[in-house]
């Protein structure tokens, strides 16, 4: 162990979307930097067992299932489609591996250090900030940071009769992983997570079920939208079981059993695998909240203010251990805060205009409000929306499954929520999101001209539609 801390700027603990882009930030600023990751490669659950390996297995089913199901529409003829899962499964592990060198790059190249080991807080606050990290050698060395961010991330929920063993029972990490296309897979959770992996697996042959609580799929999302979600993953196959309760489960060998009660009735699914995706919780990885006085909230998360400061003088935390939604571009944008609030810059987090997308097929994505939260605000509003059937692009493309939604003021015409399902939401979406940025109107969208023909067209036929003016519908 080294006698004397080292100094620092910054020291940020964890490398994950938030914690790597906070360092990099506050090493562009000029602050010398320190990050403490635990894991071999840094980018965290997003980009190693999260995010970018989902979509590289999301990418590799949805071209199989195009392949196999809609080619010959375009006039493409295959004989004896078929799949090698071993080559998806090394392809999705060369992405995340391209992905993580390039986050270890950027840390060279910003000069950021990278502190490999487990990072222990000593003492933080007022008494100055003292981390410690082991590293796999055994060496232990010691930190002393001017600042501290706190960027430990989150992990799966489990439940009690079902833990995770990422053999039968698995979390979002050992659903990546599954060595064979199961014949029967159980989902517990029918939100992103569950709908994402459900969906891979679903198109390389495995009849999947998705169980949920909630009388809907994707609970808070716009009704309008999880009623069109319902119908076409309903029409490409996955068995969709709202409302109904999990009461029990087990594994016996290679089966596992999962029992619910629907409608008072109770039921036993068999499945050759359980995907267990019913939420997150904050990971406070070295961090004794209580010893330190760190604050935390109802669900274990640490409090923070809009510039993301602790109670604890010259300690910030972000990412999914602050709650809210748990997403990788939220945590990314509120490492930047951090460290520009750390190097005296006046800026202030805020999440009015924070996107979210599912990436299944077709795309799910929205900023802003649901109308029933706009409704359950009491405020006038109205609401317009096109179909992507009614797109030429989309008609090119055999891609008409979807719409637009749009929700603005009645008064102000100002955008209060926009929702879209269909080809390529995810890249749609930003248009909306930079008005939303701008406080601006479904009339700035509407007038706005759009290239024809593409998807974009019906982003403005949506909002054209709040002012009962559409073109083409």
């Amino acid at each position: 162990m080294s006698t004397t801390p080292l100094a620092a700027d910054v020291l940020v603990l964890g490398g994950g979307p938030g914690g790597y882009v906070a360092a990099i930030r506050a090493a562009q600023l000029g602050l010398q930097t320190v990050c403490v990751e635990m894991d071999r490669t840094l980018g965290g659950t997003c980009v190693n067992v999260g995010c970018i390996p989902s979509k590289a297995l999301l990418q590799s089913s949805e071209h199989y299932e195009f392949a196999r199901l809609h080619a010959e529409e375009h006039g493409v003829a295959y004989d004896g489609v078929r799949f090698d899962l071993a080559r998806m499964m090394r392809r999705k592990d060369e992405v995340v591996a391209a992905n993580t060198k390039g986050v270890e790059f950027l840390f060279r190249k910003n000069k950021v250090t990278w502190a490999r080991g487990v990072g222990t807080v000593v003492r933080a606050g007022a008494e100055g900030n003292l981390v410690e990290v082991a590293g796999a050698d055994g060496a232990t060395t010691q930190y002393a940071p001017r600042s501290l961010i706190l960027a430990t991330g989150s992990v799966p929920i489990a439940l009690p009769f079902l833990p995770f063993d990422e053999e039968r029972i698995l979390s979002n990490t050992g659903a990546l992983k599954i060595p064979e296309v199961p014949k029967r897979l159980v989902v517990l959770g029918g939100g992103v997570i569950g709908l994402e992996l459900g969906s891979v697996w679903r198109r390389l042959g495995a009849t999947v079920t998705v169980v949920d609580l909630a009388p809907t799929i994707l609970p808070g999302n716009d009704e309008d939208i999880v009623k069109e979600a319902t119908r076409i993953f309903t029409k490409q196959g996955l068995v969709l079981r709202t409302g109904v309760r999990v009461t029990g489960g087990e594994r016996d060998g290679d089966v596992v059993r999962v029992h619910i009660e629907a409608n008072g009735s109770p039921e036993t699914l068999e499945a050759d695998y359980a995907l267990v995706a019913v939420g997150r919780r904050p990971a406070l990885h070295g961090i004794d909240a209580a010893r330190l006085g760190l604050a935390l909230g109802r669900r274990g998360e640490v409090t923070v203010d809009h510039q993301m400061r602790t109670n604890l003088p010259s300690v910030y935390a972000i990412g999914d251990m602050v709650g809210g939604k748990l997403l990788a571009h939220k945590a990314e944008e509120e490492g930047v805060v951090a460290a520009e609030v750390i190097a005296g810059k006046p800026v202030e987090m805020h999440y009015r205009s924070m996107p979210s997308v599912v990436y299944t097929w077709p795309e799910i994505a929205a900023v802003g409000l649901a109308e029933h939260e706009v409704k359950a605000d009491g405020r006038a509003y109205k609401v317009g929306k096109f179909p992507f059937s009614a797109n030429g692009r989309a008609r090119t493309m055999g891609e008409t499954q979807g719409l637009v939604k749009f929700i603005a003021d009645a008064e102000t015409d100002e955008l209060l929520g926009c929702h879209m399902m269909g080809a390529n939401a995810s890249d749609l979406i930003q248009e909306v999101v930079l008005a939303f940025e701008y406080r601006g109107s479904s009339e700035d969208v509407g007038i706005t001209v759009h290239s024809h023909p593409t998807l974009s067209e019906a982003v403005k036929e949506a909002a054209l539609a709040v002012l009962g003016r559409p073109i083409h519908m």
